[in-house]
């Protein structure tokens, strides 16, 4: 398959062209564009989580939890990261590991009375 679409122009480019995707609900040609875009500007916590988001969607849950990980790793109060990691984990039936995640993310969310 001719990737060459999936990785041409800026990274601001494609990540408009990424988000486009998405939004169209064509998550694994989001994901095609966000790999490259994650691979390239790893340090950047938006990208990697479009693209949990995309896998997420397109049911590789273990790529979503893998990438999902690395951002609670490098920033534990990120709750959408929480969240998303929870529902992953829910998904792969692994609901007392997801709990942990859910209830954290409600408590950085302000949720928990």
């Amino acid at each position: 398959m001719d990737t060459t679409y999936y990785e041409h122009g800026t990274p601001a480019e494609r990540w408009e062209r990424a988000r486009m995707f998405f939004d169209a609900r064509d998550y694994a040609a989001a994901a095609r564009v966000l790999e490259g875009l994650v691979e390239e500007v790893p340090e950047q916590t938006g990208p990697r989580l479009l693209l949990a988001r995309a896998y997420y969607h397109s049911a590789q849950l273990r790529r979503a939890e893998g990438e999902l990980r690395v951002i609670v790793e490098r920033d534990p109060v990120e709750h959408y990261a929480r969240l998303m990691l929870g529902r992953t984990l829910q998904r792969q039936g692994r609901r007392d590991e997801a709990e942990t995640h859910l209830r954290i993310a409600s408590a950085l969310a302000g949720d928990l009375p």
